[in-house]
């Protein structure tokens, strides 16, 4: 079995969400397996778009050692106001620096490189050239199809983003496997290329919510019906939709929701959230926080664009399945995700334009506890059996 694996991407340790999570996850479970692990990465920055305060003084490349992972460094530049020509300029400032960092490593057996950034690849493929080791490449996100998915792009922002693709392209024909995270993805990505592909989903640490000594989480005490967003405040969702549902729900009474969340978005909706007195907003909270935050709600909500489909495989369904709790969630009905909850009969899937019958739905299980634990329970039953952390890593390393 090859011992020595190298993982470049731009979040990591201490970074506790969506990528940076699984990535660190990933590189740590790898250590415990007996691999010897290096990762080469970005300053901590995400979700806030803020490089954290213990790291701002730190020199322009570190070295660390993170729970046997040799970890190195260097400092990307980070918008405050993550525009489209201002996020190149923060892709290329840590494609830059990490390929000083590539020559700081030992010889890999395996280079695993995590999109987004598809520089990452790049970069790793440069290390493949130089030292023959085996090239696998991880998509968390198809960056470039989401952003246009996403209507990101207009006019000549058009001509940087085929010539992204055509890098992306390039460096897929390099690779000696890749892998994503949905079979949709997988679908997608058959499209793009012949190289071999690997079904390697997100998963997550059921048994943080089987402890039933979970204690409601401070954002969460009241006794109302209380409903929950948490996550990133992106472009990938539709908080106009959100908005349009919130103006419905102010009919009801006994009702709270809550955000919890950062991200590039957060300053809009702030601004709009100052109209509804039964919405509160807080910043995320340590991923510790996390099953306690999610098991305290009453019902999760996610309203994704309609338009994106099968680009982006949102990480957070799982903590809000696996916390026992139902969902509903809005998107083409033609994604991986609405196929998950027809599986599952955990919570409800719609189309991005049915306001009136999600409010109906939640009238519905605001009256209906029994119809809530119901659905909680076949939610958290199917990830448990298709999505736990122990299951998907030891198929990850015996595919190693």
């Amino acid at each position: 079995m090859s011992k020595s694996v190298l993982i470049i991407g731009i979040n990591y340790h201490p970074e506790d969400s969506a990528i940076g999570l699984y990535t660190t996850q990933k590189a740590e479970y790898l250590v415990s397996k007996g691999f010897d692990v290096t990762v080469i990465t970005g300053f901590p920055y995400y979700p806030q778009w803020e490089i954290r305060q213990d790291y701002k003084t730190k020199k322009y490349l570190i070295k660390e050692n993170i729970n046997g992972v040799k970890v190195y460094r260097s400092k990307q530049y980070v918008p405050k106001d993550p525009t489209f020509i201002k996020r190149i300029i923060h892709l290329i400032s840590f494609t830059f620096g990490n390929f000083i960092n590539l020559f700081k490593v030992n010889r890999p057996d395996i280079i695993i490189s995590i999109i987004p950034f598809t520089t990452s690849a790049l970069l790793g493929w440069l290390l493949k050239i130089r030292y023959r080791s085996k090239f696998w490449i991880h998509i968390q996100d198809f960056e470039f199809d989401a952003a246009i998915d996403s209507g990101l792009l207009k006019g000549k922002k058009e001509v940087i983003i085929k010539l992204l693709q055509q890098i992306e392209k390039y460096v897929f024909k390099k690779a000696d496997v890749i892998s994503t995270i949905s079979h949709g993805m997988i679908n997608k990505l058959k499209g793009k290329t012949k190289t071999k592909t690997y079904y390697l989903t997100n998963w997550i640490d059921v048994e943080k919510f089987t402890d039933i000594k979970i204690e409601k989480h401070r954002y969460l005490k009241s006794e109302t019906f209380k409903i929950l967003y948490s996550g990133n405040i992106g472009a990938k969702q539709d908080w106009n939709f959100f908005l349009k549902v919130l103006k419905g729900l102010e009919k009801l009474t006994n009702v709270e929701v809550i955000v919890v969340g950062e991200g590039a978005e957060k300053e809009f909706l702030l601004r709009e959230l100052k109209c509804f007195n039964f919405v509160k907003h807080f910043n995320l909270v340590a991923y510790n926080e996390l099953p306690s935050l999610l098991s305290s709600a009453d019902l999760h909500i996610l309203f994704q664009k309609n338009d994106v489909i099968d680009t982006v495989m949102p990480s957070k369904i799982l903590g809000m399945m696996a916390s026992a709790k139902p969902s509903i969630v809005t998107g083409n009905q033609m994604s991986e995700v609405a196929k998950i909850f027809d599986d599952s009969n955990g919570g409800f899937y719609f189309d991005g334009k049915s306001i009136n019958p999600i409010i109906k739905q939640i009238e519905i299980l605001k009256e209906d506890k029994t119809l809530c634990s119901k659905l909680g329970l076949n939610a958290k039953t199917y990830i448990e059996e298709n999505f736990s952390k122990d299951k998907i890593l030891n198929e990850f390393v015996n595919e190693l």
